[in-house]
This record gives C-alpha cells, sequence and structure tokens, in this order.
C-alpha cells in the first residue's frame, strides 16, 4: 500500500496540471462511449426490471459492423467514398444493424420468459451473450481488427485546438459531440413524443399501460431497438478512437457501462450520461496515477462501493413498492 502511495504521488508530481487535463480530456471521451452504452441498461431496466447483460456485446456487434462497412468502402489505397461520407455510412449501417440485433434478442430471448421467475431471463442474458460472443469470434477467427489500418481517418487525428498547450484531436471533439446530440434526441424523444410517453406509461405500470390502450410489446421493442441503436453508435466511435475490435471486447466495456448505470442512478436516463462520464475520468485518473493495472479495480471498487451504500445511484430514485 505504501508503495502505491508513493508511486501516485510521484505520478501526480511528473504529470503536473497539464497532464491532469490530459487525463481528464481522455476521460470525458471514455466516459462518453459509456454513457451511449448505458443508457441501454437503464432503459430496459427501467421497462422491464430486467438487467440485459447481453448488451455490452450488441456494442461489440456494432464495432464490427462498422469495420465491415469499412473494409469495403474505405480500401486502404483507393476509398469509395471520402471521409465524412464513408463515416455517415458507417455509422448508419452499425446503428441499424445493432438495433435489429436488439429487437432479435427481446423477441426470442426475453419476450418468452417475460412472466418466468426473475433469474430465468438472466440465465437467457448470459447465454445470448456466450452466443454472440463465440459467434463473433468463429466469424473472425479470433483476430483483432484495427480501424488504424485504414489511412482515410488521418486527417480525424490531426489537432483541432489546443487548451494551455494540449491537443484535442477532431476525433475526440466529434466523439463527445456525437455523444452529446445522440442523448439530446433521446432525451426529446422520451419527454416530448407520444412513443416517449408510451415508453413512460410502460415504465411506470406495464399492466396498466397495456389496459390504457397501449401495446407494450411494442414499446418494449422500440426501447431495445433505440438501446441498441446507441450501443451501436458507441461501438463505431470506439473503433475510430482505440481502433481495436476484438469478439471480447464488449464484456469489459459492457460491466463498465454497466457500473456507469449503478453509479448514475440504473432506471435513470440523465444518471446515466453523468455516471458514464464519472466512470469514464475516475478510470482515466486511475490510469494515469496508480497504473493501467489498478483502472479496473477502481472502477469495479466503485461499482460495490455504489451498491453497498447508495445502490440508488446518484440520480437514482427507490422503487414503489406495490401492494
Amino acid at each position: 500500500m505504501h508503495l502505491l502511495l508513493f508511486n501516485i504521488y510521484d505520478q501526480v508530481r511528473s504529470l503536473g496540471w497539464n497532464g491532469a487535463f490530459t487525463l481528464l480530456r481522455d476521460g470525458v471521451v471514455l466516459g462518453s462511449l459509456y454513457s451511449l452504452v448505458a443508457l441501454g441498461y437503464t432503459m430496459v431496466y427501467g421497462i422491464l426490471k430486467l438487467l440485459n447483460f447481453a448488451h455490452g456485446d450488441v456494442f461489440m456487434v456494432g464495432a464490427f459492423i462498422g469495420f465491415g462497412v469499412l473494409a469495403q468502402l474505405g480500401g486502404p489505397l483507393a476509398p469509395a467514398l471520402g471521409l465524412v461520407p464513408l463515416l455517415l455510412v458507417m455509422f448508419a449501417v452499425a446503428m441499424l444493424g445493432s438495433g435489429i440485433l436488439g429487437v432479435v434478442i427481446e423477441r426470442f430471448a426475453y419476450r418468452p420468459l417475460r412472466n418466468a421467475p426473475r433469474i430465468a431471463p438472466l440465465i437467457s442474458a448470459l447465454g445470448v451473450v456466450f452466443f454472440l460472443e463465440s459467434s463473433v469470434q468463429l466469424i473472425t477467427n479470433s483476430t483483432h481488427s484495427e480501424y488504424s489500418t485504414f489511412p482515410v481517418f488521418g486527417p480525424l487525428f490531426t489537432p483541432m485546438f489546443s487548451v494551455a498547450g494540449n491537443p484535442v484531436t477532431v476525433v475526440q471533439v466529434l466523439i463527445v459531440l456525437t455523444a452529446i446530440g445522440l442523448m439530446a434526441a433521446l432525451m426529446f424523444l422520451v419527454y416530448r413524443t407520444k412513443l416517449g410517453k408510451a415508453m413512460r406509461a410502460t415504465s411506470f405500470d406495464r399492466e396498466a399501460a397495456s389496459m390504457m390502450g397501449i401495446d407494450t410489446d411494442r414499446v418494449i421493442s422500440a426501447t431495445f431497438f433505440i438501446g441498441s441503436v446507441l450501443a451501436g453508435a458507441a461501438g463505431v466511435m470506439y473503433g475510430l478512437y482505440l481502433s481495436d475490435t476484438y469478439f471480447f471486447v464488449g464484456f469489459l466495456y459492457g460491466l463498465k457501462a454497466f457500473t456507469a448505470a449503478v453509479v448514475g442512478g440504473i432506471g435513470s436516463i440523465p444518471g446515466a450520461m453523468l455516471g458514464g462520464v464519472l466512470v469514464g475520468v475516475v478510470e482515466s485518473f486511475a490510469g494515469g496515477y496508480a497504473g493501467g493495472q489498478w483502472k479496473d479495480i477502481v472502477v469495479f471498487g466503485i461499482l460495490i462501493l455504489f451498491l453497498l451504500v447508495r445502490p440508488t445511484g446518484l440520480l437514482g430514485s427507490h422503487a414503489i413498492q406495490k401492494v
């Protein structure tokens, strides 16, 4: 423990304020990805009280769909599309493909078990996790797919502006702005549209919503679709930013996004956004000051702490007990 504290102190002295800004910048970018994935967890839990642990692998599939589009249209020597059209097509196809996958998962893995004991959908979710990971592993022969091998993305890594001499690249700004835009669109959909009103009614009381004429099956499918669309977008952004995409990436990132949902308050959309940024920043600072081997320990230590001390999270509320 003394050695760890000394290492942290030494890192703080050596990195200084510039290093702190770099860690904050990286943490916000990473947290933006966690927020988008965490929204899928919190939306499904808010309506079904179901922990969809397969959601992290939907994120992984979205990253691979984006890479597949890139391989077809962004050839290293002669890209078929320019940078901006290529990005638009990658995001569109990955988001649509991930959304369809989310609907299929809900229809065949969760809907038949909707009235089963609580443990049954959880076991089904774990089965979907293993199925998706094993399928992608077989399709890709366990190889890692690198977005960075395509020179067309070179301009994304040029500095867009600097803060106190610390560059902020185009891809970092793109990720944060895209995440904010998608979150704003989700908030508008949930609180300003007829579908959003139906989603909120179903979340409050599914049986009462059904008796009032709301097609709860359609609402639940739409919730899975929207959450999976956000995960697909996060998968493409992950590939653009961190490049290395492989069949197991969804497991770890899914757990960290779940941690973000718990920290923010699972079931709360603003909480998922806040929790994602907080987890990303904490992970970045833990890796920078304590060492990369400590960052996952710190993140999951926070998960345990919140489950013990404040299970409702920062913005969550206690569930109403029906009698």
